[in-house]
């Protein structure tokens, strides 16, 4: 753990401890954390698209892991606020895990369209990066790591959900390739890579979001009482 001062930045293996004291210590839900991720997710994306969001294209990019999850919630409520929402799986439908899978068939069941990764985003008002969370590391591998590189020279502004996929959450070093961001959300703890000094050219806009970890766990971790205690969506860099 380190600081900046302010507030308390947590290592991948920190990060890691916390979650699994939130589900096996104190009982939250998988479910729990990734609806309130990705509703975190989808109010950052209202912001910057100026508060509305009806008829407009956005394209979320989603791994097959949790925070792939984490996208999809954020797809769903983008939907159902209006948005023309366009999901791209960068893994076969077969391989997400169980809770990004049940993600998956809600939006199907909403009418959302989802894509492999071979599908063109070009028309995209914004994209969502859920593609490798704060566990990823080394290089981002195909095909994951070409859409990536198509979110890169889109010129369309990137949402990293946790931290840009291919950065290291650790120490903050960008793998090749790696998402370079117009703004991320990160959630319940900011991670020790972000001090590192190129980071803020990977995340741009930092902001920590409350995914309603318990009070207790985040004290532990010395994260200061109230930050959330005016908005759920803290900008913190």
């Amino acid at each position: 753990m380190k600081s900046d001062g302010a507030l308390p930045y947590l290592t991948a293996e920190e990060m890691a401890e916390v979650d699994r004291a939130a589900i096996e210590d104190y009982g939250m839900e998988v479910l729990v954390l990734m609806e309130n991720a990705g509703r975190a997710t989808a109010c950052l994306a209202l912001k910057m698209l100026g508060g509305e969001v009806a008829g407009k294209t956005i394209c979320c990019l989603a791994g097959k892991g949790n925070n792939g999850g984490d996208g999809l919630v954020a797809a769903r409520h983008l939907g159902n606020w209006g948005a023309d929402v366009n999901v791209i799986l960068a893994e076969q439908r077969s391989v997400l895990r169980d809770v990004p899978a049940r993600q998956a068939a809600i939006l199907e069941k909403m009418g959302v369209s989802i894509k492999g990764p071979g599908e063109d985003f070009s028309d995209a008002r914004l994209i969502i990066d859920a593609l490798l969370g704060y566990g990823s590391r080394g290089n981002p591998k195909e095909p994951m790591a070409n859409l990536i590189r198509l979110a890169n020279v889109s010129k369309r502004p990137v949402l990293a959900v946790d931290i840009p996929s291919g950065m290291d959450a650790t120490t903050g070093e960008a793998g090749n390739p790696c998402v370079r961001a117009a703004a991320t959300v990160t959630f319940g703890f900011p991670k020790t890579g972000f001090l590192s000094r190129d980071s803020q050219g990977l995340t741009g806009d930092l902001y920590l979001a409350d995914i309603s970890l318990p009070s207790k766990l985040c004290s532990a971790y010395s994260l200061p009482s109230g930050i959330f205690g005016k908005e759920s969506l803290v900008r913190i860099r």
